[in-house]
């Protein structure tokens, strides 16, 4: 998801992107006092399923316009299949109901206003999708440009502004595709825990981007969505700004349930289960982790030292990427490590780039599982039926894939994406500079610690579906995917490309 910010020629407008949307989460301090937040959690796909060409166009299409590297992958691009997990937010008075992507790689939020000229009508998705409108909403307000918050948004002072005039906002992915428009400020609400398994309703206030122009694959009716939310580290992020403004700790956990689709989404510090974690590489957008080794049963895989070249980079943890994207280096030796136990297999060429064969008996029990471990011994463990897809009877794919995505200087990327995250409680604490996991049944309740009360409590395992409501004068925020979206990539390209 290559991520270029149009503003005049200033290469500056590339950071635009990254703090566009979502810096203008001013949320309102009486409603949200060291609060912590709940989503529900939808699937694009409904779980694992048998979507191989799904799998790969989404990752295909995401890598396509985020990341600003060289890639050698399929796709035309597109950005409409970004989302594996969605949810919906509630904006305005009263509350109107949007379904966004979400994602733990970007830092925007925007949606389709109502003079936006290309705008979806419909989705494949079964969903009602709807344009904002500003004039309907008693609590809107314009976001001008002599603002402080268009101010931190592009970094100074906006080249030409003339008070009282808009803040603009332009992206353009890399397929061509762009959104533009202004931004605006109006109510959002979101989902605070208040006892075990149950919710109250608080508010705030949050800038947005309000886009009136859409163009290339933005326009698809296809899996269209409403707009984008991001959960990224950057100071512009909505979890940042709550923190920032002493309303939730900035600490976030997910557990994505692989087979059903639905799953865990909450702000704040998980007590329960406890997690063992590592440190996040510092000075990067994303969420990047230094790997010590890979195991393939009791073999180790051997990894060069400039493996990701003279700055470790380490491996990307990045659950809005379907599949996992290995370098060469890594890839081959770890597919001939599999395979070295089922020398008579029969391979079936079923789609490029997939490699499948069949195989009729059980996978975990023919089939190694595969060990990543990072820095402080926290280990990864991915085991037959996370890293093989079954297509049809007998028949299965890895989900395993080469790569060849490298930076503009040509050091290796790494992308761990949903395949191997899928059925894991991981918490990002950005305060602390880590991130954790364990393995977990993401049907099964977390416990949460209200930092307002000092209480715990439980929070579930959540199904966004399309007959959910949200009432006039409240918003349910819901996981959508967490894709790298364009800022993510943008931000690779002038964080990695340099």
């Amino acid at each position: 998801m290559v991520m270029d910010i149009r503003r005049e020629r200033s290469s500056r407008l590339a950071v635009v992107g990254l703090f566009l949307l979502v810096l203008g989460l001013f949320l309102d301090a009486s409603n949200f006092v060291n609060a912590n937040a709940v989503f529900k959690v939808k699937h694009k796909f409904g779980g694992r399923g048998r979507h191989l060409s799904l799998f790969r166009e989404h990752d295909d299409r995401r890598h396509g316009r985020s990341l600003a590297v060289d890639i050698a992958l399929g796709g035309d691009g597109s950005p409409t299949e970004t989302a594996l997990y969605y949810t919906k937010v509630g904006l305005g008075t009263p509350s109107e109901v949007y379904y966004v992507q979400v994602d733990t790689g970007s830092d925007i939020l925007w949606v389709n206003g109502i003079g936006c000229t290309k705008c979806p009508k419909k989705s494949d998705l079964g969903i009602e999708l709807r344009l904002y409108d500003p004039e309907a909403s008693s609590t809107a307000k314009e976001v001008t440009c002599d603002q402080e918050f268009c101010n931190v948004v592009f970094g100074n002072a906006l080249s030409g502004c003339k008070a009282g005039a808009g803040c603009p906002y332009a992206v353009t992915y890399g397929d061509g595709s762009s959104t533009s428009g202004h931004f605006v400020k109006d109510i959002i609400q979101l989902e605070k825990p208040s006892g075990n398994l149950k919710t109250t309703i608080m508010n705030g206030t949050v800038a947005f981007g309000y886009a009136t122009n859409q163009s290339g694959q933005l326009g698809s009716s296809s899996d269209a969505l409403d707009g984008i939310v991001g959960f990224g580290q950057s100071n512009s992020s909505m979890l940042s700004q709550l923190a920032n403004s002493g309303k939730v700790k900035k600490i976030f956990a997910h557990c994505l349930d692989g087979s059903q689709g639905g799953g865990i989404f909450a702000i704040g510090q998980v007590v329960e289960p406890k997690l063992n974690y590592t440190p996040l590489i510092p000075n990067q957008p994303h969420y990047n982790v230094i790997l010590k080794t890979i195991q393939v049963d009791e073999t180790v895989i051997q990894l060069s030292s400039n493996l990701f070249g003279s700055t470790d980079r380490g491996a990307v943890i990045d659950s809005g990427t379907t599949l996992a994207y290995l370098p060469d280096e890594i890839y081959n030796p770890l597919i001939a490590e599999i395979l070295d136990g089922q020398p008579n297999l029969k391979f079936i060429n079923i789609e490029q780039p997939f490699t499948c064969f069949e195989y009729s008996k059980s996978v975990d029990d023919g089939f190694p599982a595969v060990k990543f471990t990072f820095q402080n011994s926290l280990y990864l463990a991915v085991y037959p039926h996370d890293y093989l897809f079954q297509v049809r009877e007998d028949t299965w794919c890895f989900g395993w894939m080469s790569s060849g995505i490298q930076s503009k200087d040509g050091q290796n990327m790494m992308l761990l994406g949903d395949m191997v995250l899928a059925d894991k409680l991981i918490l990002y604490d950005l305060e602390n500079q880590t991130i954790g996991w364990t393995e977990y049944n993401c049907s099964s309740p977390i416990k949460i610690k209200d930092e307002e009360t000092g209480a715990i409590y439980d929070v579930g395992y959540h199904d966004l579906s399309s007959g959910d409501n949200v009432t006039a004068g409240w918003i349910t925020l819901m996981v959508l995917t967490f894709s790298m979206f364009a800022c993510f990539l943008q931000n690779l390209d002038l964080h990695w490309g340099r």
